[in-house]
């Protein structure tokens, strides 16, 4: 298994720390709401793909294939969703107020995220697909995997929220702060691209 983890690493790492959806939310997240009040999203975010990975793994992309109109309709939903979380990025009021009042995503939220995130699709199921083996023991492969990817979201997400409260300092003003939120939720609108293409 030790050749599985070093070959499946670099993917990991590489599809991890590269934008997507939940690193534009956590850098958001972290530039409104603090790091701390940020963890309980980065927790979801670790947990949720993790189990999303093992579901796939163990059997889920079978249900899709067999049913593909259940995935598309789950595709289309989560595009709105994340459309709905450019929204509320981009509308998001003073840092000060946001840390005040506002409320990140849970636990909960976050978690179930990961199964309408197209990113996280396409990470779980090409890694699944790329470093099974034909006629390999998925149980064993699968959860090495899922851990692997486990053991490197946290710290990933948790560089691009700290990347976000680096630039609290920056977002006093209105308009900083403005720019910065729509400049997120742009990103978070066009992460929908490959879904569209």
């Amino acid at each position: 298994m030790l050749d599985l983890v070093l070959n499946f690493l670099p993917f990991a790492l590489t599809s991890s720390v590269t934008p997507g959806p939940n690193n534009v939310m956590v850098t958001a997240s972290g530039a409104n709401y603090g790091f701390r009040r940020t963890l309980p999203h980065m927790t979801g975010i670790t947990v949720g793909f993790t189990v999303m990975v093992l579901a796939i793994g163990f059997g889920l992309g079978a249900l899709f294939d067999r049913y593909p109109l259940v995935h598309e309709i789950m595709r289309w939903v989560g595009a709105i969703y994340i459309l709905y979380l450019a929204w509320k990025i981009a509308t998001a009021r003073d840092v000060g107020e946001g840390a005040a009042s506002g409320r990140p995503l849970t636990v909960l939220q976050a978690a179930l995220f990961q199964w309408i995130n197209p990113k996280g699709w396409v990470m779980a199921v090409g890694a699944v697909s790329t470093y099974t083996t034909v006629g390999g023991d998925a149980l064993v492969e699968i959860p090495v995997i899922a851990a692997v990817f486990g053991a490197i979201c946290f710290p990933s997400v948790a560089l691009w929220a700290g990347f976000g409260v680096g630039l609290r300092q920056w977002l006093h003003s209105p308009r900083a702060l403005a720019i910065f939120n729509v400049s997120m939720a742009a990103l978070l609108a066009a992460s929908l691209a490959p879904l569209l293409i």
